[in-house]
């Protein structure tokens, strides 16, 4: 159900008056700091807030400088008068509110650019929470949002933003970001979602969404009570123990990112509460997403970090990013190893996790590879949690706590099943590509035939080289061969085919004992020739 209150005629050429005024009295022809610019947001009114603050999520895009402002922004504002928030509610519920509440409160327990949020009691004696949308905030969001579209080819010719900002790589991310936001329906699906991820942690809690009385404007939720996280001196009159409570925290958001691949992205203290020996989260509303793929490719990323592997890393970040321009390997290769160079003398308890992060994003951006927004809204809400946890207990350490839970998984957490299935996956994938080795040499050597390929070799001798391509060639075609009978042996594997031979057909098991026997053979006869090559002295030393 929809409550929107209809804007006047006229409103949107005001509007776009209004946004042109603002930009003239800070003068941004004359460049936009981050100081200004988030002042000009500010003054822009709740939707460019409402982008402002989803924008400082994405040091993708923006400097870390403006990333850093742009977290600033105020979002407490006057409250509505009550009559206001009764008249949205009536108009939601189709009912009087002496039929819903037994009581409920005439101040707001908070007022925002969006929504303000007022307690109440069912009839029943439930205790309540009951967040209400400012009328008329998602009308001018779509006109604000159509404007700032076309403000966004005036900004990028007049070049004030320079290489600052492209609004129009992410506006339509960050609009979809925020209208979802602003459906207090998909916030009820988050929190349910979440309370679902942690249904069976008994130290993690989160409201109760009362779906039968929730609208995309109105939401309604169990109240709850407790002590905000950055409370610190409540929080031990009332004998919590901070170190339990960081580490808890910590692990809880570490299973968010890697076993969930659902994180709350925005962790600041006034959303997260201690209560009754638990940890509540009560703002669910901008919640962070990763693929399964993109997920399962941060793991490897921690790992590859860990093992102190960079090729593995610029694999990672190769297949986790898209590429905006053309890669320098080389580049690339080399601002990995300084980055591991920079972070390897730290001991693992001292990193901060959320600088590696920001320090692996620049390197991204400045060589062509744009993270999924899922990755920077993760850096965004680990930068976050770092602050608050540092202020619970500054020696408790996420990468160490990461470490435990990625890289020493217990043996129980071990799927076998799984595991086979992606090594399946895995060979056949490695079949394929190597089967399409000789196509791809052909067309090489077409292109080279018609000229459009240079090639700059350099034969030394005459008989030796000519001895050595033939084995090369010997070896391709082995490892062809090999590669197709690991491939039909994997279609094969996967099958019920009778008979069977340790749990597998019988053609399955012979064609991988085939692609052993000539994996074996090419793999010593690359050994042999290694040990010669080491034993001949080469030519040009004296004897």
């Amino acid at each position: 159900m929809r409550n929107e209150k209809k804007l006047p005629r006229g409103y949107r050429r005001r509007r776009v008056r209004e946004i042109l005024g603002i930009l003239s009295k800070y003068n941004i022809r004359e460049g936009i700091t981050p100081e200004k610019f988030r002042a000009i947001v500010e003054e822009l009114g709740p939707v460019f807030v409402k982008v402002g603050q989803i924008l400082s999520m994405r040091q993708d895009v923006l400097p870390e400088a403006y990333c850093q402002e742009l977290a600033k922004l105020r979002t407490d504002v006057a409250p509505l008068p009550f009559k206001t928030i009764a008249d949205v509610l009536e108009s939601a519920y189709h009912q009087p509110l002496r039929r819903i509440f037994a009581r409920i409160d005439h101040e707001p327990l908070g007022s925002a650019s969006i929504a303000q949020v007022h307690r109440a009691v069912l009839l029943d004696g439930t205790p309540v929470v009951v967040k209400v949308q400012r009328p008329g905030v998602q009308e001018t969001m779509k006109i604000d949002l159509s404007i700032l579209n076309q403000l966004t080819t005036l900004l990028q010719r007049t070049g004030v933003t320079g290489d600052v900002i492209d609004f129009k790589m992410v506006l339509s991310e960050v609009a979809a970001t925020a209208r979802q936001e602003m459906d207090f329906m998909n916030e009820g699906h988050n929190a349910e979602i979440f309370a679902h991820n942690n249904s069976d942690i008994r130290y993690v809690d989160c409201p109760t969404i009362f779906k039968h009385y929730t609208t995309s404007n109105v939401l309604m939720m169990s109240y709850m009570g407790g002590i905000d996280i950055d409370e610190t001196d409540r929080l031990v009159e009332e004998g919590y123990d901070l170190q339990e409570i960081a580490v808890k925290l910590v692990e809880n958001y570490i299973k968010q990112i890697v076993d969930d691949a659902f994180f709350q992205a925005d962790p600041h203290p006034g959303n997260i509460r201690i209560h009754d020996g638990k940890i509540g989260w009560i703002d669910l509303g901008m919640m962070g997403t990763l693929s399964r793929r993109d997920c399962e490719l941060f793991r490897e990323a921690i790992s590859a970090v860990a093992a102190k592997d960079i090729s593995a890393i610029k694999t990672v970040v190769l297949s986790l990013g898209d590429h905006t321009g053309k890669i320098d390997h080389t580049r690339l290769y080399a601002d990995l190893s300084d980055l591991m160079d920079e972070y390897g003398s730290v001991n693992i308890g001292e990193m901060s996790l959320s600088e590696f992060l920001q320090d692996l994003l620049h390197i991204c951006n400045v060589n062509h590879i744009q993270m999924p927004q899922g990755v920077t809204m993760l850096v965004r809400g680990v930068m976050t949690i770092e602050s608050v946890v540092a202020k619970l207990d500054p020696s408790a350490s996420i990468v160490s706590v990461m470490q435990q839970h990625i890289l020493e998984p217990s043996l129980q957490d071990l799927d076998l099943k799984v595991t086979a299935k992606k090594l399946t996956r895995s060979l056949i994938s490695a079949g394929t590509h190597t089967l399409e080795l000789p196509e791809n040499l052909n067309n090489l050597s077409k292109e080279a035939l018609k000229g459009h390929s240079k090639f700059n070799l350099e034969i030394v001798g005459s008989e030796e080289p000519i001895k050595q391509l033939g084995k090369m060639v010997n070896r391709l075609v082995l490892a062809v061969i090999t590669a197709a009978l690991l491939l039909a042996s994997s279609f094969l594997a996967i099958t019920d085919m009778k008979p069977q031979i340790l749990g597998i057909p019988a053609l399955a098991f012979f064609g991988y004992l085939g692609a052993l026997i000539l994996g074996g053979g090419t793999l010593y006869s690359v050994y042999r020739s290694w040990r010669k090559k080491k034993k001949r002295r080469p030519f040009f030393f004296p004897k």
